[in-house]
């Protein structure tokens, strides 16, 4: 199973956010966490096609995580970012969680 984390993070403080992730977060994310990759969007437009999105457009910020079952992912994230290691971490997003725009995590099955 997989977790696909999408945030959209105000566009102003996103440089910030980036170095923040890449010094800060990641380290420890990759560490308690079976992470797959952290992607963080390029100064490119997006190409979209189909419906037109909202204002905010889309995620700008993409991260994904593999599990073996939605109840070792409720128990291992629960416990993961409730330490204090994690929170003196947190306290240094840039502009702090109002400025996550966005969350959205959804689960996914690989089919091929």
């Amino acid at each position: 199973m997989y977790e696909i984390r999408n945030y959209y993070f105000k566009p102003e403080l996103f440089e910030a956010y980036r170095t923040w992730a890449r010094v800060k977060a990641l380290p420890y994310l990759k560490r308690e966490l079976d992470l797959i990759g952290f992607w963080t969007n390029l100064p490119d437009a997006p190409q979209i096609t189909g419906q037109p999105m909202d204002n905010l457009g889309p995620a700008n910020i993409t991260w994904i995580l593999r599990w073996n079952d939605i109840t070792s992912r409720n128990d291992t994230m629960g416990k993961v970012f409730q330490t204090p290691e994690w929170t003196e971490i947190f306290k240094d997003v840039p502009g702090g969680l109002p400025s996550y725009l966005r969350m959205e995590v959804k689960f996914a099955e690989q089919i091929g």
